[in-house]
């Protein structure tokens, strides 16, 4: 099931002049429907194991890229795992973050359809329907479904089976798109191991190959 995802800006990177702001991380508004639990939790094992200062100094390396509209609204272009994990441990957790563009306008509507047309929205809920209307976009990190299909692609990419493509918007996504026109055998983000065997034959197989991303020629694959 291919995603009908529009073309994509690609999402500016800090270099060294510039400004981090410090926000807070439940306060910022998501950019897509969806989140894989799976790595959500497993954010949550990893910070629980330090204190708030270590993780802001942590986050200080993993800044997020904002848009910012005119009332001072503030909507995240990346790091969605990596935030939710975190409030889930402490809800009044800043981070570090950048402003990528201000907008001139407080209109929500408005500042949608840019990151609509930038492509920068992901509209598909976690069963894998959409797109949906921008306007349904949830508002809090908090509100995101589980998509088990990405906790799914989470995994094989910890374990060396997918190459990452940080330069292109909602890679993981895409995988798990790929992986929900296969069959596999019932899974969930809590129970991911019923489907893991299937699954890693599947994203190294042939059939894969046009999928950026693709190891089927590579050593983990063999």
């Amino acid at each position: 099931m291919p995603l009908r995802l529009p073309a994509y800006q690609p999402i500016p990177a800090p270099d060294r002049g510039t400004d981090l702001i410090e926000v807070s991380a439940a306060q910022l508004q998501p950019t897509q429907w969806c989140v894989g639990l799976a790595e959500i939790w497993s954010r949550e094992k990893d910070f629980a194991q330090d204190s708030r200062q270590q993780r802001l100094d942590y986050l200080r390396g993993k800044p997020v890229p904002l848009i910012r509209s005119a009332d001072g609204a503030m909507w995240m272009l990346d790091r969605h795992h990596r935030l939710r994990g975190l409030i889930g441990i402490d809800p009044g957790a800043t981070t570090w973050a950048y402003v990528v563009q201000e907008l001139p306008t407080a209109d929500r509507s408005a500042v949608l359809a840019y990151l609509h047309n930038q492509g920068w929205l992901y509209l598909y809920d976690g069963r894998g329907n959409g797109p949906h209307p921008v306007e349904q976009l949830p508002k809090s990190l908090l509100g995101l479904d589980d998509d088990p299909y990405r906790s799914l692609v989470w995994k094989l990419k910890q374990e060396g089976w997918i190459k990452p493509q940080p330069l292109i918007p909602y890679h993981e996504f895409r995988w798990g798109a790929w992986l929900r026109s296969r069959p596999l055998p019932p899974f969930s983000s809590r129970r991911l191991d019923p489907a893991l065997a299937a699954a890693r034959q599947l994203v190294c197989s042939a059939a894969a190959h046009d999928m950026p991303g693709w190891k089927g020629d590579k050593k983990a694959c063999r």
